[in-house]
């Protein structure tokens, strides 16, 4: 009997393990699953409703619902087929699975991943379906220059790209403003410990 209950103890104890290794992940899991339905829900609509080109004003001239299919990269890019870029997609889809697996226990490092991971996931699956990328949300933000091109209206985009580009805001806003806040209060604090501490009296 007590080699039995020893074994179930050892059991509950590895599942307490497993169930802590894999907890952080709920979130991130949930981000990528919500984002990528909203992503796919809303293209389904558009595509169901306008036909390629339309172009049906929300406000004004400033936002627009405009269906465009994609073949290329982000910002008009196309240095390659469709296949190039879903395979590029994919390898660059399960580094980001891996990051946020490795970071799991980082949210602010995990969570805006995610977002990255679910807009790749969206875009992946509209070129696995069709060969291209469903675009429609259109605006009018400021004219700017662009590699020496007059910028006047910007790329058509969706929720996956939405998505894709929130998350790389606030991971380089981490980056930048917080990684580095906490080591310096770690150093901050023991230097602050040992000073205070009572010096040692040699005899």
């Amino acid at each position: 009997m007590p080699v039995i209950a020893s074994n179930v103890k050892k059991k509950r104890k590895v599942k307490k393990v497993e169930d802590a290794k894999f907890r952080p992940l709920i979130v991130p899991l949930v981000i990528i699953a919500v984002v990528t339905f909203l992503d796919q829900f809303t293209k389904s609509l558009v595509v169901n409703s306008l036909a390629e080109g339309e172009t049906v004003s929300v406000i004004g001239s400033f936002f627009q619902l405009r269906l465009i299919y994609n073949s290329g990269g982000a910002l008009g890019t196309s240095v390659g087929t469709s296949d190039f870029y879903l395979g590029t997609s994919i390898v660059i889809l399960l580094v980001i699975f891996y990051l946020v697996y490795h970071n799991r226990s980082f949210p602010m490092i995990a969570w805006p991943l995610s977002l990255c991971a679910a807009g790749a996931v969206g875009n992946i699956l509209d070129r696995v379906h069709t060969g291209k990328v469903v675009d429609f949300l259109d605006f009018d933000f400021f004219d700017f220059n662009f590699f020496g091109q007059r910028v006047e209206r910007w790329w058509t985009f969706n929720i996956a790209d939405s998505s894709i580009t929130v998350g790389i805001i606030l991971l380089m806003a981490y980056i930048l403003f917080f990684s580095r806040k906490a080591p310096e209060e770690e150093s901050v604090e023991s230097s602050e410990n040992s000073s205070s501490a009572p010096l040692s009296n040699p005899e």
